[in-house]
Parts: C-alpha cells; structure tokens; sequence
C-alpha cells in the first residue's frame, strides 16, 4: 500500500488503448497515480515491479486470459483486483470471482459508478491497528495486521475474502444474513447479485476449514445466511469421567464435610489429592 504521502497507485489493463486513455484520465482526475498495460505478459509485469495498489483487468486480452491471470497473481499477491469486462454472463463471473477476483464491473460504466468500487476495495485493505486478535481452535485472525493462519499455516485471502472473515469472525456465534453480508462487504448495489457471497463463501471454507465439505468454522444457516462458530464443537460425552476433577473433588468434599479421623478416608484423601494437573482443564483467557 502507497504511504499517506504517495498517491495510491492503479495499474489499468486493457488491449484497447482508447478505454487505457479513457481510464487513466478519470483516475487521475481523481488523485490516483496510473500505469497501464495492454496485454498479460506486461500487466503480470508491471503488478511485480510497480506493486500497484489496485489492478483493473480486462478479462478479453490478446495473451492471456483475465481468469489465468488473476490466477497466476493470486499465487503471491492479494492485491486487489476488480475485473472490466463486456462479458455479462453469470457464468462468467463467477469463474473470475473463482479465480481471485475482488469484483467485477460488466461494460458499459459509469465513472462515478468505478470510483464508488474502487474506493470500496480500497477500504477492505486498510488496517485498523487498535483491532484484537482473534482465535478459533486452529484459526488464527490478526485484524491489526491482517494475517490468518489455519493450522499454523498462513493463510493467503484476497481483500475480499478477507472482509468476508472479518466481518464474520467479529460476529462468531451470531447469525448473519445473506442481506446483511452483501451489504457489510459489497455495498447496498450488489444486492442482486448473490453468486458474489456463495463464490467467496466457498474459497474461505476452502482456505481455513480442514474439511470444506464439513465445515468447523463457517456454517450455513439454511434459507438464512450464515454463522461463525465462535467455539469448537461441544463433546457428545457430557457425562464427567469417574476419576475426572469434578469426582476428585465431590470425593474430597465428602471426607472433609464428613472428617477424615478414619485410616481409610485420610489414605483416599491422599490418593484423589494426587491427581496429576495434566488431569485437570486448562483454561485459556
């Protein structure tokens, strides 16, 4: 990300060099700092070298296609990357959105309409320093710094992806609905288009759940929307062992209420006295 001193940086991609001109002056107009690229090869380029702090790409280029190189980007980079393109197809976009794209702009569009999504991916990037860390058994959410490891393992989310856990994590045990998701992460606009919340829903599950098909972290409420479990799942045996603390002590409680003159009783007390502390819960603040 540019410092507060530097313009944000936008790289534009297009094989149409009328609509790179056309870009570029509504984006300076606007106080951003652009590079363009007309083809793969140089905006994969150009996203190495110049660390552009959005990327805007259109999926029809001469080289390679948009899909492949938001994939080949998603490998390393989680910039953000909204997708231009004439292609109108649900079908479509659900595979660049698949693929790592953050949002997609179907052709013809406004440019106030552009810089209203712009800005919104821009926001999904800046990090709050005051936010906590957040744990979840295995899943690991750092809101400062932006990191998420599963299994001790880092986790690499685009912005929007991201979003999607944050809001989520912040809300475990809570249940959200699809309304509330779409408008939290996407904006009041993306109302009508509900693949955008089933596509990213499926990458995150794939990212942080050991098993996707089973999620532990995000679960579906049917008809509703969706919950973050903010615990792991309850054990099915909820009876306490025989020789488990709470026994030890009700054992305990009883020789003492009841006095311990006894050879037998103080020999008992002794034994469930020794129990090991491995025994014992571990509780975490």
């Amino acid at each position: 990300m540019s410092t507060n001193n530097e313009p944000l940086k936008i790289l534009a991609v297009d094989d149409e060099a009328p609509i790179r001109k056309l870009l570029t002056t509504i984006l300076e107009t606007e106080g951003y700092a652009v590079q363009q690229a007309e083809n793969g090869g140089e905006a994969i380029a150009r996203i190495t070298k110049w660390r552009p702090d959005i990327v805007l790409l259109d999926l029809g280029l001469p080289d390679l296609d948009g899909c492949e190189i938001i994939r080949r980007v998603r490998e390393w980079s989680s910039v953000p990357i909204i997708v231009l393109s004439v292609r109108s197809q649900e079908a479509d976009k659900v595979a660049a959105l698949n693929a790592g794209a953050d949002d997609y702009l179907t052709k013809p569009f406004g440019a106030s309409e552009l810089i209203a999504r712009i800005r919104a991916a821009l926001r999904r990037v800046v990090p709050l320093e005051t936010e906590p860390v957040l744990s979840f058994d295995d899943l690991i959410v750092d809101l400062a710094c932006r990191r998420v490891t599963a299994a001790g393992q880092a986790v690499q989310l685009t912005p929007t992806e991201y979003d999607l856990l944050r809001l989520l994590a912040l809300n475990a045990g809570k249940v959200l609905t699809h309304t509330q998701i779409m408008k939290q992460v996407w904006g009041a606009t993306c109302l009508d288009q509900p693949h955008l919340l089933r596509v990213n829903i499926s990458n995150l599950r794939h990212k942080i759940e050991q098993e996707p098909s089973r999620p532990r972290h995000i679960l579906t409420e049917a008809g509703v929307g969706y919950r973050f479990r903010d615990s792991a799942p309850p054990c099915t045996d909820n009876e306490p062992s025989p020789a488990g603390p709470a026994n030890v002590l009700d054992r305990c409680s009883g020789m003492l209420s009841n006095g311990i003159s006894s050879g037998h009783n103080r020999q008992a007390l002794l034994h469930a006295s020794s129990v090991s502390t491995a025994d014992k819960p571990v509780i975490h603040r």
